[in-house]
């Protein structure tokens, strides 16, 4: 097949990990993929980067004001669709695989001109995201902008089932939903070095490593743990690796300076995407303290991957992928002091960990959580919707 790729992600975070590897499984199983996105499409050599942010869009966010901004959003939708009209004359595509973003109608207005399906990858709530965390100064044309390409779209692919609900209570049937959570790409962490290995490498030879990937926030609930390793529940040879970088660094190190923590807490900083697996391998315990309730945690697919105890909080869109006791421990967030028993429970019991750590490594494989099998997934999709009758599609309307 031949897909029309489009997306308004500059981030060259967790975000760009899904985009590339995407991309990158669709061409692998043969298929042509033309991308249209700012700036185009990224050189091997600018894959993202752990822990890492582009800082002139916030920079742009931060000077503007928030109704300006928005606009310029908006707006951006018309350039976006002339450079979709200009590849779709070129490219000639089956299908368009969009990643939604707030504010971007382009993908829409090609298929109401073209008629070609439109696949739209949801991983957020933007306009909800948006006006909880960051502040809305047009939230009814968000959520206007928002429902209407939602309803439009010929499939919309949700990377929960909680978010998925969300989707179909703004009006968009249950048959064109359907979940695609994030995957991993099994080649990037097979040469990943053993356990024992990637703790010399960091000059932790003997220490039991808890770690967390990715671009740490304040709601992220590092501090707990920080807090929990001046604890005697804490043994002494713990150690605390936090790969990447965020917003929460600078308070989470003055934390750990304040008590009195030293080296045992470690920050990578902003490390490329090939240094994650080598990092994630020296992990006893892999955290993930926190989590907003309709995301698919792509450092949870690194977990799993690498075969890794973890500890992450009870609640719907992680028990889609994590079942307590099989292949995680999973605690009530809103229990005082729940996440630090489980960590001095772990901490304390290999065999556990190691058992733990089984059942991970065997969960990609038994739910082929794979950005292949994703890919595989999407194209299935796009050809049965080529076959669908019209009146089957997105609302037009909508």
């Amino acid at each position: 097949m031949k897909i029309l790729y489009h997306h308004r992600t500059a981030s060259k975070d967790g975000q760009a990990v899904h985009i590339e590897e995407m991309i990158g499984s669709l061409r692998a199983l043969g298929h042509e993929v033309r991308v249209v996105a700012p700036g185009g499409e990224s050189p091997p050599q600018e894959k993202a980067r752990m822990g890492d942010d582009v800082g002139w869009v916030q920079r742009l966010r931060a000077r503007l004001p928030k109704w300006v901004y928005e606009l310029l959003e908006l707006g951006y939708s018309l350039l976006a669709y002339r450079r979709l009209a200009r590849a779709a004359r070129e490219f000639r595509p089956d299908a368009i695989y969009e990643r939604y973003n707030l504010f971007l109608l382009a993908g829409l207005l090609l298929k109401r001109r073209t008629g070609l399906p439109l696949l739209l990858e949801v991983n957020a709530p933007l306009a909800d995201e948006r006006e909880r965390f960051g502040g809305l100064a047009l939230p009814r044309l968000a959520r206007w902008a928002e429902r209407v390409v939602w309803r439009g779209a010929d499939m919309v692919l949700p990377v929960t089932r909680v978010l998925g609900d969300m989707v179909a209570a703004q009006g968009v049937p249950q048959e064109r939903l359907m979940v695609v959570p994030n995957g991993i790409n099994q080649e990037h962490f097979a040469e990943a070095p053993s356990p024992q290995a990637a703790k010399a490498a960091l000059g932790w030879a003997d220490a039991l490593v808890l770690g967390f990937t990715g671009f740490v926030r304040d709601w992220h609930g590092m501090d707990r743990v920080i807090r929990w390793m001046a604890t005697p529940a804490a043994p002494a040879n713990a150690r605390l690796l936090l790969v990447g970088d965020g917003p929460a660094r600078a308070d989470l190190e003055a934390l750990a300076r304040q008590l009195d923590l030293g080296e045992r807490v470690r920050f990578t900083g902003v490390i490329s995407r090939d240094e994650v697996p080598r990092h994630v391998a020296a992990f006893d315990v892999a955290l993930q303290p926190a989590v907003v309730p309709y995301a698919s945690p792509l450092k949870l697919f690194e977990y799993l991957a690498l075969a890794k105890a973890i500890v992450a909080p009870r609640q719907p869109n992680i028990e889609e992928v994590l079942e307590d006791g099989r292949n995680a421990l999973l605690f009530d967030p809103a229990e005082p002091q729940a996440l630090e028993t489980l960590l001095a429970r772990l901490a304390n019991d290999p065999g556990l960990r190691q058992r733990l750590g089984e059942g991970a490594g065997a969960t990609i494989g038994r739910l082929n959580l794979t950005w292949l099998g994703n890919a595989e997934r999407v194209v299935a999709l796009a050809r049965s919707l080529r076959e669908a009758p019209a009146s089957t599609l997105g609302d037009a309307k909508a």
